[in-house]
């Protein structure tokens, strides 16, 4: 039996990867990733703790190593040398987890989505919920993969960045989404980066992206998501571009808007690591 991704409804459930494992062209990767202010180190878990055949995915490396803004998305030619090297290809079907439940998994999914390959879905309640239903764990030395063979297909329209916001800020033709926490939002709690500055983009809305998730972490059906994302004013006819801290959870949002089977829009890639580090960026902040 072959799995196949539900290319409209981007999760998996643990149920179902777990009765596919080792089916010819699935590709399971680790995408964790632990903010500056955090003590985890995603890499040790992952050697420890991971899903049988997993391959981790560094957010930090397979990114634009030359700016000095965190995990901007790689050129495209490096994003295809660094999946290959996991094994993937482009017949690869990939599922993407973390180890916090669903955390940066969905940027992951997000990434590939960006460079053209759609057969990505993310495992719903990650690792937590794999271990909590009794699935098999590794923790031997994880294997090389054969080398895959990637050709990436940009695309553009998924990316925003800081011109492309800017210009919103006079259009608005875009609704932009913040994925933050609302006292990061409001600019009354501390940004986790040294020299960025708090509050939001003027015109931006507060939708923290754990109100998308279940208390186990996994995403809320479809009729929550619609309901949440109509209260913040997404609709059929709406262009939506998410945002967070840098990148990471703005990506929950955009795969909280597949799987709600709205407009994903765009993700601003810089995110509020950028537009709050620079001089020339109007800032709000909520009394």
């Amino acid at each position: 039996m072959r799995y196949v991704s539900p290319m409209k409804y981007p999760l998996i459930s643990v149920d179902t990867l777990a009765s596919h494992l080792g089916q010819p062209n699935l590709v399971i990767v680790d995408a964790s990733f632990y903010l500056p202010t955090e003590k985890n180190d995603a890499i040790a878990v992952f050697v420890n703790r991971r899903i049988p055949g997993a391959q981790f995915f560094d957010l930090e490396r397979i990114a634009d190593v030359e700016t000095p803004l965190p995990h901007m998305l790689p050129a495209a030619e490096e994003f295809a040398e660094s999946v290959a090297a996991l094994g993937i290809s482009n017949n690869s079907q990939i599922v993407v987890y973390d180890q916090r439940g669903l955390f940066s998994a969905a940027r992951a999914w997000w990434m590939f989505r960006v460079f053209g390959h759609d057969d990505v879905t993310v495992l719903d309640g990650g690792l937590p919920k794999w271990m909590a239903e009794g699935q098999e764990i590794e923790g031997t030395t994880p294997v090389t993969p054969a080398e895959g063979a990637f050709i990436p297909r940009f695309q553009p329209e998924l990316v925003r960045d800081q011109a492309a916001i800017m210009a919103n800020l006079e259009s608005r033709c875009e609704l932009l989404l913040d994925a933050r926490g609302f006292g990061r939002f409001a600019g009354t709690t501390p940004e986790p980066r040294a020299g960025v500055q708090s509050g939001h983009i003027p015109g931006a809305v507060s939708l923290p992206f754990t109100n998308l998730l279940n208390v186990d972490q996994t995403m809320k059906p479809p009729p929550e998501l619609q309901e949440i994302f109509r209260k913040v004013g997404v609709t059929h006819a709406c262009r939506p571009v998410t945002m967070c801290g840098s990148g990471i959870t703005a990506a929950v949002l955009t795969l909280g808007l597949a799987v709600a089977g709205l407009p994903t829009g765009a993700l601003y890639d810089g995110s509020w690591a950028e537009w709050g580090s620079r001089d020339n960026t109007p800032i709000e902040r909520t009394e």
